[in-house]
């Protein structure tokens, strides 16, 4: 024999059930939604990262160059404006010495040897 009740009863606790899997599904496309949201940010970030790190190592390499051209536009107008500077390196590179002049040479010190 039913009850009056029950009947309302379990109606109501099928409604309940289907509200909470509703909402459970609501829940579920909203983290879905939010994955292929940063999925899709993801990729073009990482890119940008790597990019930009190379555009450091770029730079570095571009200031590097920018010193060694100062440095040897130094010594090419050294080189056309001294002559006595001109004189010097041409005997140093060609290991010439004028007479009663004594060559002190400094080598660079050499690299430790590893263990």
């Amino acid at each position: 024999m039913d009850h009056p009740g029950y009947g309302d009863f379990r109606a109501r606790r099928e409604a309940t059930v289907w509200q909470r899997l509703n909402s459970v599904l609501r829940v579920l496309l909203v983290v879905a939604t939010l994955l292929v949201i940063v999925s899709l940010f993801v990729p073009p970030y990482k890119k940008l990262t790597q990019s930009r790190s190379e555009i450091e190592n770029l730079q570095a390499q571009v200031n590097d160059q920018k010193m060694l051209l100062a440095r040897a536009t130094r010594e090419v107008t050294v080189l056309k404006t001294d002559a006595s500077y001109l004189e010097t390196m041409a005997r140093d590179r060609l290991d010439l010495m004028k007479e009663g002049e004594t060559i002190f040479r400094l080598e660079p010190p050499s690299a430790p040897k590893r263990k």
